[in-house]
């Protein structure tokens, strides 16, 4: 059963979400909060494995709520962001904060109940059509020298493809391999970007401008 924390300063998107939620036979939503600073005690005390965080709240925002969560030694709650802004510097400020997926509160029901699992799982969400543009954002800002990496092929591949905000398992499917082959080139390339997850490998292809390359 996947624990999932709400946090959502409206409450009538947290009674649809939990409604939603609650109708699935293997995700069992154990409580709310109305901002980030709820959520994080809440967090604390609950240790759910799914903490589905909104960004803009009082109190406390959710992307300092998400970087201290992420803060928290192994094993911690995953944080899945579902924000409105799919362009805000806000939702920016939530990638180097570590949170582990992405959503719109556009996205289908099935496409949030499918990222939950995919969080829990242990695999990370990149929602292309938040990421994509915050990625190239973040990289026009912040582009720098970067010394030269050393890929293999298959590791480009890699590379490539998180970037499009593919799981594991459609890297697998796309590249006629099995997720554990998948878990292991992502696991060699973030050692050799010193990268700490796969965002940040992202965000290293975007600034060293890798990710343009054919």
């Amino acid at each position: 059963m996947i624990r999932v924390l709400l946090v959502d300063d409206d409450a009538l998107v947290r009674g649809g979400l939990r409604a939603l939620l609650d109708a699935e036979t293997d995700i069992a939503v154990v409580d709310e909060a109305a901002n980030g600073q709820e959520g994080m005690e809440k967090a604390r005390r609950l240790f759910p494995d799914v903490v589905v965080m909104d960004i803009r709240m009082p109190v406390r925002d959710g992307t300092s709520a998400t970087r201290e969560i992420v803060s928290w030694a192994p094993p911690r709650p995953r944080v899945l962001v579902l924000t409105t802004f799919d362009h805000d510097d806000v939702v920016d400020d939530a990638i180097t904060a570590g949170a582990d997926g992405f959503l719109l509160k556009r996205s289908t029901p099935e496409q949030l109940v499918a990222g939950i699992r995919t969080v829990a799982a242990g695999d990370a969400l990149l929602s292309p059509t938040v990421t994509r543009r915050l990625f190239r954002m973040y990289a026009q800002r912040q582009r720098t020298p970067i010394a030269p990496v050393r890929l293999t092929e298959r590791e480009a591949d890699v590379l490539r493809a998180l970037a499009e905000g593919l799981s594991n398992v459609e890297i697998a499917r796309s590249m006629y391999v099995t997720t554990e082959t998948v878990k292991t080139h992502i696991r060699h390339l973030l050692a050799k970007l010193a990268a700490r997850d796969r965002t940040q490998a992202v965000v290293w292809a975007y600034r060293s401008g890798f990710i343009d390359q054919p």
